[in-house]
């Protein structure tokens, strides 16, 4: 029987085989020494590198103490030499990892939990900063707003408000990683759905507290329109932000 393949990010495959062509197709565009830019394929691997370490665990962790980046490097053996994909991390340590190690391995199950519980801690937050700072500062009188990428005038309903840099994957991860959880979330944190529950949150109310000064201390936002494809953007990796939205740690 086929097994789907989910990331934390909410990616997912109906098959290994489909999950191993995305990554194997994404190295292949990249050329050796090759940043990955493409904001898409960056988060992708964020959340497979969370994979692999919840289910490769014979060895440290490859998060590190937090992602700035990836890129495509070559791995010499022996007279002969391989691509793969390596993690650079904000420390300043880089190491490699197989994309085919984490698409197959079988990691606890909690890393999506966790993920949808780090958003919903800071949903009400992002919205209440979209409508009172950003619409209020920078709205016309139409009350309309430029998008960061196309810059076309766009209403509150059409707006969507990305993290720009970090990513918020980029900032699970490193919260993730300051609190040692790169392997395994202790039970307790995260209350799994329910009956009329459609999203996972924190059982732990100083966890989720915590998890809102880490957010609103790194994140900057900006607005885009729904339908502007990120991964199209010139530097999406790490855009230059003309009017960024900073949120203050509660």
């Amino acid at each position: 029987m086929a097994i789907a393949i989910t990331l934390s990010n909410g990616r997912t495959w109906r098959t290994k085989a489909a999950a191993l062509s995305h990554f194997k197709a994404m190295l292949a565009c990249h050329t050796d020494g090759a940043v990955v830019e493409d904001r898409n394929d960056h988060e992708d691997l964020v959340a497979l590198l969370e994979r692999y370490d919840e289910a490769i665990t014979d060895g440290p962790s490859k998060t590190g103490m937090g992602i700035d980046h990836f890129t495509r490097t070559r791995n010499n053996f022996n007279g002969y030499s391989t691509p793969s994909f390596w993690v650079h991390r904000t420390d300043g340590t880089t190491t490699d990892f197989s994309y085919i190690s984490g698409v197959n391995g079988q990691p606890k199950g909690l890393s999506r939990e966790f993920y949808d519980a780090c958003r919903a801690a800071v949903q009400d937050d992002l919205i209440a900063a979209k409508r009172r700072c950003f619409f209020n500062e920078h709205g016309d009188e139409q009350g309309c707003v430029p998008c960061e990428i196309t810059s076309t005038h766009i209403g509150f309903e059409d707006a969507h408000l990305d993290h720009a840099w970090p990513t918020f994957g980029q900032i699970v991860a490193a919260f993730r990683a300051a609190r040692a959880w790169t392997r395994e979330i202790p039970s307790g944190i995260v209350t799994l759905p329910a009956d009329a529950q459609t999203q996972s949150v924190f059982q732990a109310i100083d966890v989720a507290e915590a998890f809102k000064a880490f957010h609103h201390d790194l994140a900057v936002l900006r607005i885009v329109q729904r339908k502007a494809n990120l991964s199209m953007a010139a530097g999406q990796r790490r855009p230059v932000v003309q009017r960024p939205l900073q949120l203050s740690a509660s």
